[in-house]
């Protein structure tokens, strides 16, 4: 399982959702376990095409002007003359899957388009979010390692001059003042390489590339809570996530040799991939203000560098383990499948494969995988509902014996002997009390492994599956069909799984087990209801089978204790 620094890490909300559902699951096994005791006489794209191969990328910039002068033996300061832009220009550099905007105003990007990706509103998908500009710099805007200096190029006029490749070089020079940037992109590939140079008065200026006010896709519901800044230690070995409210007090700074560093979203990332030591990562907090909420959230900006000369491939785009893991193994360390990454990753990998070798549907997908779990669980299935089966031929002797100590109060020293007769008969006729939780414990490794994936798996991102959209999110109807007949399931195979008492209140309680996983399961992912519809629906046809093979349990007598009739008085003469 990835270690994640500091504790807690990830996606705080995430965390929640599951620490919820987790606890739901259990309550409602303490109240399957526990009735018994207290009811007595008296619960976007479509169809995306594969990632492509990604061409190997050197990290080897070309001299620049500035160093050419340096090797020529000329003196920096004085010697160049002044490279102004004369006029405030956009240039746009777009690939197979980049469309980049450029402003020669800070040599910075304004917008950085994914176009195989969609938001959750089925526009292009727009990683740079457009309302922070007016409250911190855009993308790529130099920052000096040493706050005291003002960046005054991040407002001026660059030069720029666009080459085959495609790629973009930008230069400023004024007074002490020389900056060049250059980027580099090649076709079918998510990274690009990075060339930033910084000299004042002739001597290079450690600096930071900086990207704040967030990242990624901004339409998501709360998109702030899902965006950190990270970097791999390759010291400690450790992949290290920070939160924006974690720099709330201000920037906080690491050094160290880092495999890669970044800022991410739950789906897509920007991260440099250093071959230097000693490399600064900056992270930032800053409030901007969200629509959706009319109010200002704390959103994470991230800075890179630390050096006056800055080159590195940088990789923006998804969070594709298999893309990452030809980048860097350790990239996939990213991609963070949680707890219960030992059962969510293969679950992973077995409806990848079943989507691309058999249905080419990841909705069939989860279908065709939920059945053949289910009936791997078979066997103790089986075992659970003749345990259940048992504990229903029991009733009337378990009501006896809880007729016997009723009205006792809970100090009674002889209430411990009503739980000592009640272990007595389940040991004679070798019952588990416990038999009948089984196949719901059983359940939520797999259910949270299944949320795991459809949060965090790019791949399940906007997979549609007959009228549902994106199996990631709710249905987006005005009334959610999986859920309700996910409920109507779970009241059917309520029904016919064996009675283990035979007090009716207690029944009636039981039935109301599916209102309850239904107002769970309304707000969730429709592939993850459509997980547990599909496994209710198998424990029916199971059920029905285990009905027609194994004959029904007869119920037995209970023992009851006769008590001699009163004498009769005899009426007095007269």
């Amino acid at each position: 399982m990835t270690d994640r620094l500091p504790n807690p890490t990830g996606d705080d909300r995430d965390l929640a959702i599951e620490l919820r559902l987790l606890l739901a699951f259990l309550l409602m096994g303490v109240v399957l376990f526990l009735t018994p005791y207290f009811y007595r006489t008296t619960a976007p794209p479509r169809n995306r095409p594969p990632a492509a191969q990604p061409p190997k990328l050197t990290t080897q910039a070309q001299p620049s002007e500035v160093e050419k002068a340096r090797s020529s033996g000329s003196e920096l300061a004085g010697v160049q003359a002044p490279v102004v832009g004369d006029a405030e220009r956009t240039y746009i550099i777009e690939t197979d899957l980049f469309r980049v905007r450029f402003s020669n105003r800070g040599a910075v990007v304004t917008s950085w388009v994914l176009k195989r990706y969609r938001d959750t509103q089925g526009q292009s998908l727009e990683l740079v979010n457009q309302a922070a500009a007016a409250k911190v710099p855009f993308p790529f805007s130099i920052q000096p390692v040493d706050e005291k200096i003002q960046p005054t190029w991040n407002q001026a006029l660059f030069v720029a001059e666009q080459k085959p490749g495609p790629a973009i070089e930008f230069r400023y020079v004024e007074g002490p003042v020389s900056v060049r940037k250059l980027f580099q992109f090649r076709p079918g590939d998510y990274r690009f390489r990075f060339v930033s140079e910084l000299y004042y008065d002739g001597k290079l200026l450690p600096h930071l590339i900086v990207w704040r006010g967030g990242f990624g896709d901004f339409t998501f519901p709360s998109a702030q809570a899902n965006q950190h800044s990270l970097f791999y230690d390759l010291s400690a070995n450790k992949l290290v996530v920070h939160k924006a409210s974690d720099a709330k007090k201000g920037p906080l700074s690491f050094q160290g040799s880092y495999s890669f560093a970044g800022i991410e979203d739950r789906y897509f990332a920007a991260v440099a991939l250093p071959d230097q030591p000693g490399f600064l990562v900056r992270v930032y907090s800053d409030p901007i203000h969200v629509a959706a909420e009319n109010k200002e959230q704390p959103h994470v900006g991230v800075g890179l560098g630390g050096a006056g000369r800055l080159q590195w491939p940088v990789f923006v785009g998804p969070k594709d383990l298999d893309l990452l893991r030809q980048l860097d193994p350790k990239l996939t360390q990213i991609v963070d499948f949680g707890w219960f990454s030992f059962l969510a990753k293969p679950l992973f990998y077995a409806l990848k494969w079943v989507n691309e070798r058999w249905v080419h549907n990841y909705g069939w997908s989860i279908v065709l995988v939920t059945i053949a779990i289910n009936f791997l669980l078979f066997p103790l299935k089986l075992s659970s509902l003749k345990s259940m089966r048992k504990m229903q031929a029991l009733q009337p002797e378990i009501q006896a014996i809880n007729e016997k100590y009723r009205g006792m109060s809970l100090r009674d020293p002889r209430r411990s002997r009503q739980n000592e007769e009640l272990m007595e008969l389940y040991r004679k006729h070798g019952v588990n009390p416990m038999g009948g939780c089984l196949p719901m414990l059983l359940q939520i490794p797999f259910f949270i492994a299944f949320y795991k994936v459809l949060t965090v798996a790019i791949e399940l991102r906007g997979a549609e599956w007959l009228w549902v959209k994106d199996l990631s999110q709710p249905e987006h109807l005005p009334i959610r069909i999986l859920p309700i007949v996910m409920v109507i399931s779970q009241f059917v195979i309520q029904k016919m799984t064996p009675a283990t008492t035979a007090n009716p209140a207690q029944q009636r309680m039981m039935l109301m087990m599916p209102l309850i996983m239904g107002f769970i399961f309304y707000g969730v992912s429709s592939g993850l209801v459509l997980y547990w519809l599909t496994s209710n629906l198998v424990g029916i046809v199971q059920q029905l089978f285990i009905d027609k093979v194994l004959p029904a349990p007869k119920l037995a007598t209970p023992i009851t204790e006769t008590r001699p009739a009163a004498p009769r008085k005899r009426r007095a003469r007269k």
